[in-house]
C-alpha cells in the first residue's frame, strides 16, 4: 500500500488566514532519497507562495499538520504531527524485508514470513553481514 498524507499548514499573515496544503505520495521520496523531502517549499509552490515572501517566512515558522494518512504513515501521525524519524526507519525496515521475501518466495515459493521467522531472521542477518561489508 502506498504512503500518501496530506500536508497542512495553518496560518495567519497580515490579518488573513492561510492553510496551504498538499497531498503527497511519500514512497517515490523515501525510494529516491532515503528522506522525506523538505515539505515548506513543496507546499509553498503548490499554493502558489513566493519562496522569497513574508508570508513563507511566516509560514514556515509553523508546524505543519499531517491528515488523511494511508498506508505505513497512519501508524506514526499522533494529533496531527508526524514522527519523521520513526516513520522512514519503519518504511525502511518494510522496504528490506520485501525485497527478503521476494527471494523467499523465488527460491523457496515461501509467501509470508509469519510461519518462517528464523528464515526471515537469517536473511536480514544476511542482508547486514552484506551492507557492513560493502562499507
Amino acid at each position: 500500500m502506498k504512503n500518501i498524507v496530506t500536508a497542512t499548514i495553518y496560518f495567519s499573515f497580515k490579518g488573513k488566514n492561510y492553510s496551504p496544503s498538499i497531498t503527497l505520495e511519500l514512497d517515490k521520496y523515501l525510494a529516491a532519497t532515503g528522506s522525506l523531502p523538505d515539505l515548506y517549499p513543496l507546499i509553498a509552490n503548490e499554493n502558489n507562495f513566493d519562496l522569497y515572501s513574508y508570508e513563507y517566512e511566516v509560514m514556515q515558522s509553523v508546524d505543519i499538520h499531517f491528515s488523511q494518512p494511508q498506508g505505513l504513515i497512519a501508524d506514526f501521525i499522533t494529533n496531527g504531527q508526524l514522527d519523521h524519524d520513526a516513520f522512514q526507519a519503519a518504511w525502511q525496515k518494510q522496504r528490506i524485508e520485501s525485497r527478503l521475501l521476494d527471494i523467499a518466495k523465488r527460491h523457496m515459493n515461501i509467501n509470508d514470513f509469519t510461519t518462517q521467522p528464523q528464515l526471515k531472521n537469517a536473511l536480514l542477518d544476511a542482508y547486514q553481514q552484506g551492507k557492513q561489508d560493502r562499507h
